[in-house]
């Protein structure tokens, strides 16, 4: 059974609580085939470390929850996290 799932809109109700600038949070998806999506997360400079946490923890468990929903569909996900 699929399940539709906006996974840029999942993505970006993770990580806008977790800035200080919500307005410059940006989530694109770059691809996505029968296998694979690709996400792009961009943030202002100043939130990068906390959207990525220490040592990559709150980013992994960004990941961890895409994954999990992804993995409903039969599908992986891959979440750049960059700053502009």
């Amino acid at each position: 059974m699929s399940v539709d799932v906006d996974y840029e809109k999942l993505i970006e109700n993770l990580v806008t609580p977790l800035v200080i600038h919500p307005e410059d949070v940006e989530v694109k998806k770059l691809s996505e085939d029968d296998e694979r999506i690709a996400v792009q997360v961009l943030v202002h400079s100043d939130d990068l470390g906390r959207v990525i946490g220490k040592n990559g923890r709150i980013a992994n468990a960004i990941r961890t929850i895409a994954y999990a929903s992804a993995s409903r569909n039969h599908k992986k996900i891959t979440i750049n996290i960059d700053a502009f």
